[in-house]
């Protein structure tokens, strides 16, 4: 499949761009560091976030407070600043079931299909919580699912949801992502190569993009 690989000076401000240039009214973010500078430029933007749907491809089962929560991470980077319609996935009882019926709630009963799905990519090449080797990215009816791991179980939207946005949007900096971005504009084997949206962009800052082509 086609992937844009677009190297960028400003990650934040190029994701604001593309943002507005989508105009999505249904949206999953991501979590992890690289995210927070394009949520805070978000929260800037004159934008119809009273008509908009923000949810989240993931999240770590840990209380919406905890220092490892991404909706922490976004509240207080964008979500509390704007008058979304906010629908966070229940980390406090990681009750994945229980988010399908909330996307049931914006979708229907059909696969939802997101205009905008933002990801981060892990270094080993994971998307959203889809790690290398899990039995998650095999899931083809279930919309949601728990996976465990070391640090915290975590829920996460499988990869049907994921591939069937509109737009997906990887966010990838660093020099530690320089691999798996290679694997990832190569169609390689990662998880995030799974992501098979209709259309797939990839922001990539250059120290993270050096010789990947």
């Amino acid at each position: 499949m086609n992937r844009e690989l677009r190297v960028v000076d400003d990650l934040a401000e190029q994701g604001a761009e593309l943002f507005l240039a989508l105009r999505p009214r249904t949206v999953a973010l991501a979590g992890g560091a690289t995210p927070r500078r394009l949520y805070e430029r978000l929260a800037q933007l004159d934008y119809a976030w009273a008509e908009t749907d923000v949810c989240f491809g993931d999240e770590r089962c840990v209380p919406p407070n905890h220092p490892d929560s991404n909706f922490r991470m976004a509240s207080e980077a964008l979500l509390s600043h704007v008058r979304a319609r906010v629908h966070h996935m229940p980390g406090e009882t990681c009750d994945a079931a229980g988010y399908e019926e909330e996307l049931a709630g914006i979708f229907g009963r059909d696969l939802p299909r997101f205009d905008l799905v933002f990801l981060g990519l892990g270094a080993d090449g994971h998307a959203a919580s889809l790690f290398p080797g899990d039995p998650a990215l095999d899931e083809r009816e279930r919309w949601v699912v728990r996976v465990e791991r070391a640090d915290h179980a975590r829920l996460t939207m499988t990869l049907p949801v994921l591939s069937a946005a509109r737009t997906a949007v990887f966010l990838v900096s660093g020099e530690a992502k320089r691999e798996a971005l290679r694997l990832l504009m190569a169609g390689a084997g990662i998880p995030a190569a799974r992501v098979a949206a209709e259309r797939v962009v990839v922001l990539a800052d250059s120290v993270a993009a050096r010789g990947v082509g």
